[in-house]
This record gives structure tokens, C-alpha cells and sequence, in this order.
């Protein structure tokens, strides 16, 4: 008995057991996002930093602000696109341990999108 519970604990140590960490229920790293729109998909790598619940970071140039609680992402912060110009996009999204997934606005444009942690 004593065995296997040395064993288990080696195997802690090791992370084979590993519990999820702080950062894998974090929605803080860089991303890869997938956004669908009627002109076709855009790809976009953010950067999110979680302070409490409010989220800040980087979307290309632009300052990211919004929250993040239970799960759900939700930032309204403006962005200054090439093709749409000046104005506020909206990001609302359910986080999983790797994932988000949800829905995006700017001006009169929205859509879905979804994103994979990159780190």
C-alpha cells in the first residue's frame, strides 16, 4: 500500500496527474481567432492579460478592455480596421479549457467566431 501511494505521488510530481492549472482556466495567453463574415473568414492572434475580471491586452494595435467571469468573455474596445474604419467591436464568448467560441459585432456587422489558445 505504501508503494503505490509513493507512486502516485511520483506521478504528481511528474505531472502525469497534472490538475488543471491556473493558466488552463485562464482566458489570459495569446489566441488565434477564426471569424466568419459575409466577406469571408478573418484571422486574427490577440493577446489577453486578466487582471480580477477585467480583461485588457492587445487586438493587432489596438487596446483590448471588457470582462471575464463564469466563463464568459464579453469586450467592447475600438478598433480601427482597414476595411470597416473606426469603431467598437464587441466580442462575447464561452471559454472552455482551450477554446472560445461565440459571436462578434462592429458597426452593422456581426457573426461568430471561434478561437484556440496559441500560449
Amino acid at each position: 500500500m505504501k508503494f503505490f501511494a509513493l507512486f502516485f505521488l511520483s506521478l504528481i510530481g511528474t505531472g502525469l496527474t497534472r490538475p488543471v492549472s491556473a493558466a488552463d482556466a485562464s482566458i489570459a495567453g495569446k489566441w488565434h481567432f477564426v471569424i466568419d463574415s459575409e466577406g469571408g473568414t478573418r484571422e486574427v492572434e490577440p493577446v489577453f492579460e486578466l487582471h480580477g475580471n477585467k480583461v485588457t491586452g492587445k487586438w493587432n494595435n489596438d487596446d483590448v478592455q471588457g470582462t471575464f467571469a463564469d466563463g464568459k468573455l464579453d469586450l467592447n474596445f475600438i478598433v480601427n480596421s482597414e476595411e470597416g474604419g473606426r469603431g467598437t467591436l464587441g466580442i462575447k464568448g464561452t471559454f472552455t479549457k482551450y477554446t472560445l467560441t461565440g459571436t462578434w459585432s462592429f458597426q452593422s456587422y456581426e457573426g461568430k467566431f471561434r478561437a484556440t489558445r496559441v500560449s
